[in-house]
């Protein structure tokens, strides 16, 4: 009763979700390229990948080659960084923040935007050790998805608009 109550609240005050205006915005198929960062060319790909799953998970649009396309984003890595948080009774770090600064070239009927977002990843590391690999890529990876997020979301507002 009280989820029928709030879908009519909801849908009485003209309630649509981010996607709504993120979706019309961007148009059903985007074309997706990420530049690669020269001091790390492997995470690229996961970055890229990260945007593809955004787009379609959050906004039900796919990808698309660029000339069958109704808007691109050009994606670019700005600066990924790793800041001790904290440290145990003896001075070894035992908490990291991974910060991931991306840039979007948002361009649909030959206007771009360019939004800058950032992101970041708080994870806990064993003391007197060093961030591995597979933790760095999990770190950038989760940093860049809540830059991405948003990313999404000034879309929205943009889209509202």
């Amino acid at each position: 009763m009280r989820y029928l109550l709030l879908a009519l609240l909801l849908v009485g005050c003209g309630y649509k979700p981010m996607s709504h205006y993120t979706a019309s915005l961007l148009g059903p198929r985007v074309y997706t390229k990420v530049k690669v960062y020269l001091r790390d060319p492997q995470n690229a790909v996961l970055i890229k990948d990260a945007v593809n799953k955004a787009l379609y998970e959050r906004l039900g649009s796919t990808w698309a080659d660029r000339k069958s396309a109704t808007s691109q984003l050009l994606v670019r890595v700005q600066r990924i960084t790793f800041t001790p948080l904290e440290y145990d009774r003896y001075g070894y770090i035992i908490y990291y923040r991974a910060r991931s600064w991306l840039e979007f070239d948002f361009i649909k009927d030959g206007k771009k935007r360019t939004i800058t977002t950032e992101g970041f990843y708080d994870f806990p590391i064993e003391p007197n050790s060093v961030i591995t690999d597979a933790l760095r890529f999990i770190a950038i990876k989760h940093s860049a998805a809540k830059a991405i997020d948003r990313f999404i979301s000034r879309l929205a507002y943009m889209g509202e608009r």
